[in-house]
C-alpha cells in the first residue's frame, strides 16, 4: 500500500509539471561520515557545480555524543541551499521526525528509497551507482544518460571517516583529485539536459566508423541529441550522419572530433524558444533552432540582443543555427571578436566554436542578433559581501527605460534604489547573515533587472563573509601519506619560555580596500603585539606577525581569541554574520597524546590512527578563504 502511494505521488508530480519525470542526478554524501563543520562547505560546492541532490541513509546508529549525528543540522543546510534529500534505510522510529522535512511540507526530502511508512516518492527507476573514483566515470555516466530515465548516484564523491580514511575524489581540504572532472562535466550538463532527457524516447544507431547513438523526442520540433565516446588511445574524426527532426530528412554533419578518452553529447534541432535550454528566448520565432553543434552544447541565454552559448569544447567545432531574422553581428567567441558566415538562402548562420581551456573545456560564444530598442547592464563588484551594504551599479539605454525598470533578487535581499544619473541607478543591497535562502557564504545568487516583464539583464554574484583568518603555524591532523584535517579551534605548539612567531593570515573579502584590527588575547599568555591595525586591498590576503609567550612555565592546555574588527574598533562583524574560532595553544612538553607532542623547532603531525578517537566534535574547518578568482565555486 506505501508503495502504491508513492508511485501514485511520483505519477501525479509528473502529471502536473505536465513531462515524464526528471532525470535525478545526485551524489551520496554521507555526512556521519564526514567531519561536521566541512559539511556547508562542500555542499555549497556540490551546488556551485550544478548538483541540486543529495543522497544520504537516514537511519545510521550515530552516538548521540558525535557532532555528526546531527541530522536535523544536516536537513536545515539543504533547506538553506535550497538543495533536495533522496534518503534510504530510514528506520520506524525516524518516521515522525522526518515527515515534517518531505518537499511537500516545504522542507527538503524529494525522494524516498527503500521501505518507509513516508508518503514521498521513490528516485526514477532504474537507479545506477557510479563510484567516483572508477576510471571510466565519464563514459558510465554518458551511458546512464543515453538511458533517457532514471536516476544516476555518485559514490565516493568526498574522503570520509568511517572509521578510517575512505578516499574519493575530493579531499578534506577541498582539493580535487582524478575524476572530479567527469562529476563536473555531468553537472554542468545536465543542469538544463535533465529535464528534456525522459523525452529523448527514441534511440537510433548512427552508421559510420564512430559509435554514435542519437536519441530523439517525439514530434517535428522534438529536441534530439546524439551521444558520441571515443575510448581509444587516439582522435577520431570524420562525417556524422544524423537525423533532423525539423526537416524530416538526414543531414550530415561534415566533421566531426572527438578527442581520445573523451564522451561528447551532441545536439541537434534545439528550439531556441521553450527548447530547455534557454529560459528567456520567448522573443525567437518557433523555427529558430539550433540545428547543430558540434560541441557539447550546456546552455543558452538571450539579453539585450545576444545570443549567448555556453560549451563544453575539448577540440574547436562549429554550432549552426537557423534564424528567422539577419543577425547584424557582431560575435565574440572565447572572449575575443570573431567571423561568421551567414547563409540567406537557407537563413542558417554558422558560428565556430573555439576549444575551451582548462580541465573542463569550458567556452563561451555570443552573437548579437540586432540591435535592441532597450538595453541594461549591471556595472560594478562580482561579489557581495554578507551582512554588509553593497553597491551595485546599473546602465540603461534611456531615462524611461531607467525609471520603469526593477531590480530582481532573491526575497530576504534589502534593496534601496539610489539614482546616480538619468541613465545610471545605484542599489544598495543588503544580504541578511540570517536570511533563510541565499546567504551562505561561497554560493551564488543571480540579480536581474526587467522592465515591462522583460528581463534586459543578468549578473550572477558569489556571496562572502566580510573577512576570513587562519592561522599557519595551526597543526592539521594527519590521515595518510598525503591527507591531512585541519583542526578547530586551531592547535599550535609553542616552547612556552622562548615563545613562538604566529602568522595570522587575514583575508579581506570586500571589492574595496578596508582597513582592520586585530587583537589577540589569553589567559596565562602574553602576545606582542596585543593590537595591530592593518589595510587590507580588495579581495587580498596579508599575514600579521605575533609572538606569543606563557605567563607560566608549566604545561598545560591554553585557549586564547582573535578578535577582528573594523577602524576605530568598532564591531566589523556580528556573531551571526562569522563565527570567529578561539585557537587553542598547545606547550611544547604538552603529555595529552604521546603522538602530538612537538618541539617549536620542529613540529610534528598528530597521526590518524582509525580507532579510538571520537573528537570530531573539535574539528572544524579553518576560518580561511584563498580565492584566486572570483569564479571559484569552492571558498574556505
Amino acid at each position: 500500500m506505501i508503495l502504491m502511494r508513492r508511485l501514485a505521488l511520483l505519477a501525479l508530480l509528473a502529471a502536473a509539471h505536465g513531462f515524464a519525470a526528471e532525470f535525478v542526478q545526485a551524489v551520496e554524501f554521507p555526512y556521519y561520515h564526514h567531519p561536521r563543520p566541512l559539511w556547508e562547505r562542500e555542499l555549497v560546492w556540490l551546488k556551485n557545480i550544478g548538483i541540486r541532490t543529495v543522497a544520504f541513509s537516514a537511519g545510521q546508529n550515530v552516538p548521540r555524543s558525535d557532532p555528526r549525528a546531527d541530522l536535523a543540522g544536516f536537513l536545515h543546510i539543504l533547506r538553506r541551499l535550497g538543495m533536495r534529500a533522496w534518503i534510504y534505510g530510514v528506520s520506524p522510529e525516524l518516521t515522525s521526525t522526518l515527515e515534517p522535512q518531505l518537499e511537500r511540507h516545504g522542507g527538503p526530502i524529494a525522494f524516498v528509497e527503500g521501505p518507509s511508512q513516508l508518503e514521498a516518492p521513490a528516485p526514477p527507476l532504474p537507479v545506477t551507482r557510479l563510484p567516483a573514483t572508477a576510471p571510466d566515470t565519464l563514459f558510465r555516466s554518458r551511458a546512464a544518460f543515453a538511458g533517457s530515465h532514471g536516476s544516476l548516484l555518485w559514490q565516493s564523491v568526498e574522503d570520509t571517516l568511517a572509521p578510517s580514511l575512505q578516499r574519493g575524489i575530493v579531499s578534506f581540504s577541498g582539493d580535487e583529485r582524478p575524476g572530479a572532472t567527469a562529476l563536473r562535466r555531468a553537472a554542468a550538463l545536465l543542469h538544463h539536459w535533465a529535464a528534456i532527457l525522459p523525452t529523448l524516447q527514441t534511440e537510433r544507431k548512427l552508421p559510420g566508423k564512430m559509435a554514435a547513438v542519437q536519441l530523439l523526442a517525439a514530434g517535428p520540433r522534438g529536441v534530439s541529441a546524439v551521444a558520441i565516446s571515443n575510448r581509444t588511445a587516439a582522435e577520431m574524426t570524420g562525417p556524422l550522419r544524423v537525423y533532423d527532426p525539423s526537416a524530416a530528412k538526414e543531414l550530415i554533419i561534415s566533421k566531426v572530433t572527438v578527442p581520445a578518452g573523451q564522451s561528447l553529447w551532441l545536439p541537434v534541432n534545439i528550439p531556441l524558444a521553450n527548447g530547455g535550454l534557454c529560459e528567456d528566448c520567448a522573443a525567437f520565432a518557433p523555427v529558430d533552432r539550433i540545428v547543430y553543434a558540434t560541441s557539447e552544447l550546456l546552455s543558452i541565454e538571450f539579453e539585450n540582443g545576444i545570443l549567448a552559448c555556453e560549451f563544453n569544447a575539448p577540440v574547436a567545432g562549429e554550432v549552426v543555427i537557423q534564424l528567422s531574422r539577419t543577425p547584424s553581428g557582431p560575435l565574440i567567441a572565447g572572449g575575443r571578436p570573431a567571423d561568421f558566415d551567414w547563409d540567406e538562402k537557407n537563413s542558417v548562420v554558422r558560428l565556430p566554436v573555439p576549444a575551451g581551456k582548462g580541465a573542463l573545456s569550458r567556452v563561451r560564444i555570443g552573437l548579437a542578433t540586432e540591435p535592441p530598442e532597450t538595453s541594461a547592464f549591471f556595472a560594478g563588484p562580482s561579489r557581495l559581501v554578507i551582512g554588509r551594504p553593497n553597491i551595485v551599479s546599473t546602465n540603461y539605454s534611456s531615462e524611461a527605460l531607467a525609471s520603469r525598470s526593477r531590480l530582481l533578487a532573491p526575497p530576504a535581499f534589502r534593496l534601496k534604489a539610489i539614482p546616480k544619473s538619468p541613465l545610471e541607478i545605484d542599489y544598495e543591497i543588503t544580504i541578511p547573515a540570517d536570511a533563510p535562502r541565499d546567504s551562505t557564504h561561497g554560493e551564488f545568487v543571480t540579480l536581474a533587472l526587467e522592465a515591462d516583464g522583460v528581463r534586459l539583464g543578468r549578473a550572477r554574484l558569489q556571496l562572502f563573509r566580510p573577512a576570513s583568518l587562519r592561522i599557519r603555524e595551526a597543526t592539521p591532523l594527519r590521515l595518510g601519506p598525503d591527507a591531512e584535517l585541519a583542526l578547530d579551534p586551531p592547535l599550535v605548539s609553542f616552547d612556552p619560555k622562548a615563545g613562538r612567531d604566529l602568522h595570522i593570515a587575514l583575508r579581506n573579502n570586500y571589492p574595496s580596500i578596508q582597513n582592520y584590527v586585530v587583537e589577540v588575547l589569553g589567559t596565562g599568555l602574553t602576545f606582542l603585539p596585543a593590537r595591530t591595525e592593518v589595510s587590507i586591498a580588495a579581495s587580498t590576503e596579508r599575514e600579521v606577525s605575533v609572538r606569543v609567550f606563557s605567563e607560566q612555565a608549566a604545561s598545560e592546555l591554553r585557549e586564547a581569541t582573535i578578535r577582528v574588527s573594523g577602524s576605530g574598533s568598532t564591531p566589523f562583524l556580528s556573531a551571526a554574520a562569522t563565527r570567529w574560532r578561539t585557537p587553542a595553544i598547545w606547550t611544547a612538553t604538552g603529555s595529552r597524546t604521546a603522538s602530538s607532542r612537538t618541539s617549536a623547532s620542529a613540529p610534528r603531525f598528530p597521526e590518524w590512527t582509525g580507532a579510538g578517537w571520537n573528537g570530531c566534535g573539535r574539528i572544524r574547518t579553518p576560518t580561511c578563504c584563498r580565492i584566486p578568482a572570483c569564479s571559484e565555486e569552492r571558498v574556505r
